[in-house]
């Protein structure tokens, strides 16, 4: 797709996307901030697809917003697989300003975390970012109120992940695609969790799992 069609495609994304979600003034100029140092971050590192460019607002940034409709509550999140910030960056937008709010981004590869810190630290964002494996974050998962992981790994994986350190009353947001209800089977040979299942309208048949109250069930 050539540049100009490029800017029409992200135009008509953009007033489409901010259609279906009532965001503030703020929150507006914060996103297309955001939209703005991706594309130039993008130019050098890769850190979405470049197919996926012109519809950066509904492929990635439009998850964030539903998650944020979704789960209003928590104010402290631990974002794991953050990548080029989805959904952790669009989170701490929408929670920029709350007293007390506070996104870790949690995001091995160096280059994308170095993205990560350039974002929060132009758009004031309250956030922390953290270069290291998932595996090694435990104490940062127990601070948590809320978890999100976006196209990270497998319902019984992202289990496995969080279980060991999410601290009581926790809950987990996972959006998930059309394929959800084989990784929920998957997942319940081994593990005891309430859900609830979220339909979304980000594409048909894909869902935003709310998981609470996960534990591993005895001999799994």
């Amino acid at each position: 797709m050539g540049r100009a069609a490029t800017e029409a495609k992200l135009t008509e994304e953009r007033a489409l996307v901010l259609s279906r979600h009532g965001v503030s003034r703020e929150t507006v100029d914060r996103l297309d901030g955001f939209v703005a140092l991706l594309r130039q971050w993008q130019a050098k590192i890769n850190l979405v697809s470049p197919a996926t460019v012109p519809e950066l607002w509904t492929r990635h940034l439009e998850d964030g917003l539903q998650l944020g409709e979704l789960a209003r509550g928590p104010s402290r999140w631990v974002d794991l697989g953050s990548g080029a910030g989805f959904p952790g960056l669009v989170l701490a937008i929408l929670l920029a300003g709350r007293e007390g709010a506070h996104v870790d981004l949690v995001e091995s590869n160096d280059k994308k975390a170095a993205f990560l810190r350039a974002a929060a630290r132009e758009l004031a964002l309250p956030v922390s970012v953290h270069a290291e494996r998932i595996e090694d974050c435990g104490t940062i998962l127990g601070q948590a109120e809320a978890v999100s992981a976006r196209a990270l790994a497998s319902l019984p994986d992202l289990f496995a992940l969080v279980a060991p350190h999410l601290a009581p009353g926790a809950v987990c947001w996972f959006p998930k695609g059309r394929s959800h209800e084989g990784e929920i089977a998957d997942a319940s040979a081994h593990w005891r969790f309430d859900m609830v299942k979220h339909a979304s309208h980000i594409e048909d048949g894909s869902v935003v799992l709310e998981i609470r109250n996960l534990t591993a069930l005895a001999g799994a």
